[in-house]
């Protein structure tokens, strides 16, 4: 007769992260760093990075040139309503007739349906919060007042943008905080010239390249930014932030890290008595 007396054991962690998108990501790795046994569920299905599945194919391999299909724009409805759901990506996202829900009036929920989650499809840019939006609500007398200000999350935004990598220029704008900047991504001749003309007959304005979590540097074994323009289908160089490509290495490196994908959570456990979470 074999007993398993080490399941309690070996099932039983530190913390569980429930989704694995920019905040589970970053969850894990934090928790994991601070040496935390860690299991993060994932309704989605296993990615890995670099094996993006559409990531380095051409155009002329796609059945339909990357084009959707009827059947597609119907399975994923909701999906198809955003410009970044395409033929080249659309295993990215959730089937909107297995997830349905309703709507009372048009909302746009954008899903993905893999460990990553949306990390893999954001649009990147990265813009500091200033003292003009913490102190929005305060001076326009509508909602509740910001806890904080920039100063309290501005060392916050330096250990981010240190880890991810932001590439942007400095500016000195104060509505418009400057970070831990990479060099910035060139603009294009006709932006140069739009940039030299207004800053010339408006000299108060400024035209500046947006701040991206593109790499124009490596970072921790992550590659550069190849301006492929193929974002959308995931990036086997790593050169943006996302989970796969950024936390989920670095908290797989401490060994504390179990992911399980295809993993749906629908309630937590709570232990009135611990007064904690005791699972999922």
């Amino acid at each position: 007769m074999n007993l398993n007396t080490t399941a309690r054991e070996k099932q039983t962690y530190d913390a569980i992260v429930v989704g694995s998108g920019i905040s589970g990501g970053w969850a894990a790795k934090e928790l994991c760093e601070k040496g935390l046994k860690v299991l993060m569920l994932e309704r989605g299905k296993p990615v890995e990075h670099p094996n993006y599945p559409t990531s380095t194919k051409d155009p002329w391999n796609f059945e339909h040139r990357s084009r959707l299909t009827i059947e597609d724009k119907e399975r994923s409805h909701i999906q198809a309503r955003h410009y970044s759901y395409r033929a080249d990506n659309k295993q990215f996202y959730i089937n909107d007739l297995e997830n349905p829900y309703h709507e009372t009036k048009r909302f746009d929920w954008i899903r993905g349906d893999v460990v990553g989650g949306r990390s893999l499809l954001w649009a990147r840019a990265c813009w500091r919060w200033s003292d003009l939006d913490f102190e929005a609500n305060l001076k326009d007398g509508h909602g509740i007042d910001w806890p904080v200000r920039y100063k309290d999350i501005s060392p916050w935004y330096d250990y981010v943008e240190s880890f991810i990598g932001v590439s942007g220029q400095t500016e000195g704008i104060p509505h418009l905080p400057d970070g831990k900047f990479m060099p910035p991504m060139e603009m294009n001749c006709v932006e140069k010239d739009f940039k030299s003309r207004m800053e010339t007959n408006f000299p108060g304005r400024k035209l500046t390249i947006t701040r991206s979590a593109n790499l124009t540097q490596p970072v921790k074994g992550r590659g550069v930014c190849q301006s492929r323009d193929l974002c959308h289908r995931g990036c086997p160089y790593g050169a943006y932030f996302s989970t796969n490509s950024s936390t989920m290495p670095a908290a797989f490196a401490t060994g504390n890290l179990t992911l399980r994908p295809n993993s749906i959570v629908n309630k937590v456990l709570y232990d009135e008595k611990k007064g904690k979470a005791i699972g999922c």
